[in-house]
């Protein structure tokens, strides 16, 4: 099976230098990505267009490459191809028809013919040639050349001709990383994870920094929807997550400073830490989420001198986006069924917020501060890559089921709609439970059964049962999506 990858114009009308490096790194990429699903795929760049093949036939090999085609930034658009090498008009015709005859069926249609090459036949020719034989074999049929309701492109290149099957969307944007590096603040909701989207799709290599208000439970929750990020959307390059215990950030706030300006005082303290991380990754900027008027401390007031505590580049995306608006890409891109179970735990530290801070008033609450913290919890701060994550769950976790006398009990941690998209079939007993929910209600189960988490992705199930094992409990482990006795 063969796809042509098509470039986003907007590297395309780039000098030919760029184009030319844009398209190598793509094609990079792709290879990347690409190198799991098949051994003998192949991918190969010819400057208009990437061609990606392999000799494989499988279904499931199909359906792996045009997911990760779908979710490689720097793609316009592709589609799957049939080639043969070019010959008479009416054997190309037959050809044709084989594919088309019955789709087109009480349908508009028009055949598109693309050349590359010297040949003696023009392309309006050839789309004649074919549009006319299906029309004389197939009467129900109509052509239609403005907005038909079916486009038959044929690709001629040289001696070869490719019939273009379906166009299927890519994410467009640029290839990671053609542009400069960034520090995503994650929170784990769906402003910073559509955020962190955003700059991955533009071509920027995005690292996460998590600044932990939550507990375990809250980190465990934002490191599944990084390490989903970056699996789907940008697993050609090595990404960090920073994971930086805030804690005690907080508690000097709440113990020192006047309560309407907890909340920017807080954005100040992570803007100083988020510094130090972008000086260990040699990042350029910081990339938050926030939207402008959507809480207290994002109003451009507040922003203003939010903003005054770094030198470092702080970048909104969504800065003029609705809620609405994120929460709809949130779930185009897979992050909004977890994200919506995250509270959002910097909007709980302040009663009554200011709206128009004052920077020499905010100043003076600082000045009560121990400000040698910030350098303290940074020092401290855990450094995992994506594949960390991913195997520190895998080595940690006993994955195989314990040896046990005690009934086993399926507990689904994933959210309601994934379980209505997709019910779990089995022949134990399940009980559903939020992941976020895991760690306050497990001690509530009776101990006499012995407990497999579940997750879609397994990343997620790892994690929660490592963190119930850390904590004493013997009785958990995986749900591997078997019934083993």
């Amino acid at each position: 099976m063969k796809f042509v990858v098509r470039l986003h114009a907007e590297i395309t009308i780039k000098s030919r230098s760029v184009r030319k490096r844009y398209g190598k790194v793509l094609t990079n990429n792709l290879r990347k990505v690409l190198a799991d699903i098949d051994a003998g795929l192949y991918v190969k760049w010819l400057w208009d267009r990437i061609e990606v093949s392999t000799p494989s036939e499988e279904e499931d090999v199909r359906q792996a490459v045009i997911d990760k085609l779908a979710c490689t930034p720097g793609i316009s658009w592709f589609a799957e191809v049939v080639e043969r090498p070019l010959d008479e008009f009416e054997i190309l015709a037959e050809w044709v028809a084989q594919f088309w005859l019955e789709k087109i069926a009480q349908q508009t249609f028009a055949v598109r013919v693309k050349r590359k090459g010297h040949h003696d036949f023009s392309s309006q020719q050839l789309e004649r040639y074919i549009g006319g034989y299906l029309l004389e074999h197939q009467p129900t049929a109509k052509v239609q050349l403005k907005a038909p309701e079916h486009e038959i492109t044929l690709q001629i290149i040289e001696q070869n001709i490719q019939l273009v099957g379906t166009r299927r969307q890519g994410l467009g944007g640029f290839p990671i990383p053609t542009q400069e590096t960034v520090v995503s603040l994650m929170s784990g909701g769906f402003d910073s994870s559509v955020a962190s989207f955003d700059f991955i799709r533009r071509g920027a290599r995005t690292h996460f920094c998590f600044f932990n208000l939550g507990g375990d439970a809250h980190e465990v929750a934002v490191k599944q929807i990084c390490h989903y990020l970056w699996d789907r959307y940008s697993k050609s390059h090595p990404i960090k997550f920073i994971s930086v215990d805030f804690a005690p950030i907080v508690e000097d706030i709440l113990t020192h400073v006047d309560n309407g300006a907890m909340g920017v005082v807080l954005k100040r303290q992570m803007l100083r830490a988020a510094t130090r991380v972008a000086g260990f990754l040699k990042a350029q900027a910081l990339v938050t989420g926030e939207a402008i008027g959507q809480v207290s401390s994002q109003t451009l007031a507040n922003l203003q001198v939010i903003d005054k505590a770094t030198d470092t580049l702080v970048l909104r995306p969504l800065i003029t986006a609705d809620k609405q608006t994120i929460v709809d890409q949130a779930k185009r891109i897979g992050t909004e069924a977890l994200a919506k179970t995250i509270p959002e735990y910097c909007g709980v530290i302040s009663n009554k917020p200011t709206v128009k801070a004052d920077e020499r008033a905010i100043l003076a609450e600082e000045a009560k501060l121990d400000m040698s913290l910030i350098e303290q919890v940074v020092r401290n701060a855990q450094v995992l890559s994506m594949q960390d994550i991913a195997k520190a769950a895998q080595d940690q976790v006993q994955i195989k089921h314990t040896a046990t006398d005690k009934p086993k009990v399926i507990i689904d941690i994933r959210t309601a709609d994934e379980i209505e998209e997709q019910p779990l079939s089995t022949s134990f007993e399940v009980i559903e439970m939020p992941f976020f929910k895991v760690q306050s209600e497990f001690v509530k189960l009776d101990d006499a059964n012995h407990y497999l988490l579940y997750c879609s992705q397994g990343v997620m199930s790892k994690m929660q049962t490592l963190l119930l094992q850390e904590a004493g409990y013997s009785n958990v482990s995986v749900y591997e999506g078997q019934d083993v006795e």
